[in-house]
């Protein structure tokens, strides 16, 4: 029998890729288990040893599967802790849309048309859904653009807010996770758009803008602010397109 040190090269691949396999096996095991189980957010699961058991898998690859788990933000694993049952992170959806743009997988410009998709569809809901309190904080937002107007980051900062507040008047978890991915991408081109703006006429007609969708959606026109809402979006590929950004 050949010693370990004889062994070909390529069987070392071999178990780790047998390795990587059996971790993702028992990955998919621990998520129907939560499922099957009914576990919510916040809800521990079994121990490394105790989960090993259930699963017929050593307590080094239950250790492997929650790592990698933890860092898809499925649960949580504090230090010496059991693991628990995560909320939904919007941080790894957006890092996965920022990859997609570093590598030249997908365009700003692709992202702006998904966006404006959504974005239309979270406006007409939020002008439905919403609560006073929630049109409150929008139209807040909104003044705040305007009242911060010489700032810009902070300018940036009211602007990511105002669309996240009204992803999450959609009343739609979904769109909520969806448009607050995006504040990555956000971050990175919000000042070309704005610098693209030759005036400050000009960028107070953007903040303008976005004090009448605020409007809209307190008055709860769905027309109106579905309307704004593209408008604003049109805008801005313009200006993106112009400062050489697609």
């Amino acid at each position: 029998m050949e010693s370990p040190s004889q062994l070909p090269s390529g069987d070392s691949a071999a178990e780790d890729e047998a390795s990587e396999s059996l971790v993702s096996k028992v990955m998919n095991d621990i998520r129907s288990m939560i499922r099957s189980e009914g576990l919510k957010i916040g809800d521990s699961l079994p121990s490394e040893s105790a989960m090993g058991e259930k699963l017929g898998v050593s307590r080094a690859v239950v250790r492997e599967a929650y790592r990698s788990m933890a860092a898809l933000q499925l649960i949580n694993v504090g230090n010496g802790r059991r693991a628990k049952v995560s909320a939904v992170d919007r941080g790894v959806l957006a890092l996965v849309i920022d990859h997609g743009v570093q590598t030249d997988q997908v365009s700003i410009q692709q992202i702006l048309d998904v966006r404006r998709t959504i974005e239309m569809r979270t406006v007409s809901l939020a002008a439905l859904r919403r609560t006073d309190r929630e049109a409150r904080e929008i139209k807040a937002h909104a003044a705040a653009m305007r009242a911060d107007f010489f700032d810009a980051d902070k300018v940036m900062e009211h602007d990511i807010a105002f669309h996240e507040c009204i992803a999450k008047a959609s009343r739609n978890p979904m769109f909520a996770l969806i448009v607050g991915s995006f504040h990555v991408v956000t971050r990175q081109t919000w000042r070309i758009g704005w610098g693209a703006r030759e005036t400050d006429a000009d960028r107070y007609e953007n903040v303008a803008c976005h004090e009448a969708i605020a409007a809209a959606i307190e008055e709860q026109n769905r027309a109106q602010a579905e309307s704004l809402m593209a408008a604003h979006f049109d805008n801005t590929v313009k200006m993106l397109l112009a400062s050489g950004i697609n």
